[in-house]
């Protein structure tokens, strides 16, 4: 088998899809002397069937990481000097291949990504369009002469080894929409140029369910919420009434040319609508370190009519992923049984959950201490250390601290552990739900994921530690607010080597009491900065997720 090209599919849970795509190339690559990998994001015996079925290599390692960690297993699985990365949603044309590794010879070592065309193709259902809006899936046609271009999609894109050598691998943080166009970005910015190839062209499918017209605005939808956050990243949102203006467009547009584009576009604002409202902008006050660095910049409360959207859109995110939640479920089961010790310290005010987070986590399989502390005169931090000390906390495989006003989703503790753990975390929160008072924009659930590896964890509500983390921050700082001490945990785990992150798959609400409604803000903040004074710490522009697991 030859090494100067390999191509490269990543998949998830689409084995028909899979199976097409396989048909068409690998005929193809036979003749061509290429070999063919097929990455699996989801794991399935249908998956590995179909893909040694047609004599490709099948890898399944570190899968459940997100598209972009599927193609860069994919480059490191092999030593090709060309990596040609398709969809496993395509069907290729005769002289496909043909046509790359020909442009790929041709073409200067700086023209390090090629494309052609992608041909959107909807079977089964009859989906009209008026030739303005283009389609629902991604297509490219820039016409019958090779010129050069922005970008290559993902579905048709090859890109020399020298690339990656040059600018780095795929970013693994990115998905759902731009996984692609970021690497290439660093690419032309390095001076590399981006070659389109007519005679490279393939089709790009849908079939069954998933060319129903549903299903087409589901899928713009999401990928309506990803453009909106790229657009805030890069400083390109428009107004929320631009968005709007945008939305009533695509309705009238429908019916007005009897185009199936209306509706998908509509979806696809609807979205951008969602992303733009789930959060507030953070503070534009300049950051000064050590005064206010360490803060997240918004007091994350979600009120009147944007909480009860928001927590429209939770239950819309909480019936889609229904059926991948029951899954977890059963997958936690399954785990070994953990000592887990939970602590929480019953406030005696109004908007106390105690009972009710009893009777959930009581509902666990594994081994439970639950050590509930009275309020009193001290501080949380010092009234957690009181109760520890009564406590052999290396004894047990995770320490968590629980806020008595969250509300736990049902079968909360074995599913958030069993993520916690398969994500390898050392100090892990669950996320927030899009209702829920989070001061940290991080920390909202994001959909589709299980958890996210981030360069920091909040002081609470819902804070747990191994047993590793355990035996080093344990007891912690007599801190009466804490403020600051999860800032010091992340620079403490960044130096440690420790993976922290965020469960997103099991979220909690938080939105009985704000943040800081028991306490003076400016307290909590001078406590903080005293604190933190000879201490490291990360900073608010330097928290991020690194990394996703699906």
């Amino acid at each position: 088998m030859s090494t100067a090209a390999a191509i490269i599919i990543p998949t998830r849970g689409r084995p028909q899809y899979l199976d097409r795509a396989l048909r068409s190339i690998v005929p193809q690559a036979t003749t061509a002397g290429v070999e063919v990998i097929v990455v699996d994001d989801g794991p399935s015996v249908a998956t590995r069937t179909i893909a040694e079925g047609y004599g490709a290599r099948y890898i399944a390692e570190g899968a459940g990481d997100g598209l972009n960690a599927a193609r860069n297993r994919g480059i490191e699985a092999t030593r090709a000097s060309l990596l040609i990365f398709v969809d496993d949603d395509v069907e290729v044309e005769q002289g496909w291949l043909s046509a790359i590794l020909d442009g790929a010879k041709r073409n200067p070592t700086e023209v390090g990504v090629l494309t052609g065309p992608i041909r959107p193709l909807i079977e089964g259902h009859r989906f009209r369009a008026c030739g303005r809006d283009g389609w629902p899936i991604t297509g490219t046609n820039l016409g019958s002469e090779e010129a050069d271009c922005r970008y290559a999609w993902g579905a048709n894109m090859a890109i020399r080894r020298e690339v990656f050598e040059g600018v780095g691998l795929f970013d693994p943080t990115i998905g759902g929409g731009y996984d692609e166009t970021e690497l290439q970005d660093r690419w032309a910015a390095a001076g590399g140029r981006v070659r389109y190839l007519p005679g490279a062209a393939l089709n790009h499918i849908r079939f069954g369910d998933d060319a129903r017209l549903g299903a087409l605005c589901s899928a713009q939808r999401s990928r309506g919420r990803t453009a909106r956050r790229h657009a805030e990243a890069v400083g390109a949102a428009p107004t929320i009434g631009a968005e709007i203006r945008t939305l009533l467009g695509c309705l009238w547009h429908g019916p007005r040319r009897f185009c199936s584009m209306g509706p998908v576009n509509a979806a696809h604002s609807l979205g951008r609508i969602e992303a733009a409202i789930s959060k507030r902008p953070p503070d534009s006050a300049p950051l000064i370190a050590g005064v206010n660095d360490f803060l997240s910049g918004s007091s994350g409360e979600v009120s009147g009519r944007r909480a009860r959207l928001m927590a429209l859109a939770d239950r819309g995110i909480d019936l889609r992923e229904a059926r991948s939640r029951s899954a977890l479920d059963r997958a936690a089961s399954a785990m070994p049984t953990r000592r887990v010790l939970v602590l929480t310290i019953a406030s005696g005010r109004e908007g106390s959950l105690l009972e009710q987070q009893r009777r959930e986590l009581e509902r666990s399989k594994h081994d439970l201490a639950l050590r509930v502390g009275e309020v009193g005169s001290a501080g949380k931090f010092e009234n957690v250390n009181r109760l520890l000390a009564a406590e052999d906390s290396d004894s047990f495989d995770w320490v968590i601290l629980l806020d008595d006003d969250v509300e736990l989703p049902g079968k909360f503790l074995d599913s958030f552990l069993y993520c916690a753990e398969q994500a390898k975390l050392e100090i892990a929160q669950p996320a927030h739900r899009l209702h829920s008072h989070a001061a940290w924009p991080i920390t909202r659930r994001r959909s589709g994921l299980r958890s996210r590896r981030t360069t920091f964890v909040e002081i609470g509500p819902v804070t747990a530690f191994s047993r590793l983390a355990a035996s080093e921050l344990i007891p912690f700082p007599d801190l009466r607010m804490g403020w600051g001490l999860d800032a010091h945990w992340a620079a403490f785990a960044a130096k440690r080597g420790w993976p922290i992150g965020i469960v997103d798959a099991t979220p909690i609400g938080h939105s009985l009491r704000a943040v800081a409604a028991d306490y003076p803000r400016a307290d909590a903040i001078a406590e903080a900065q005293r604190f933190l004074a000879d201490r490291p710490y990360v900073t608010r522009d330097e928290v991020r997720t690194i990394g996703i697991k699906r």
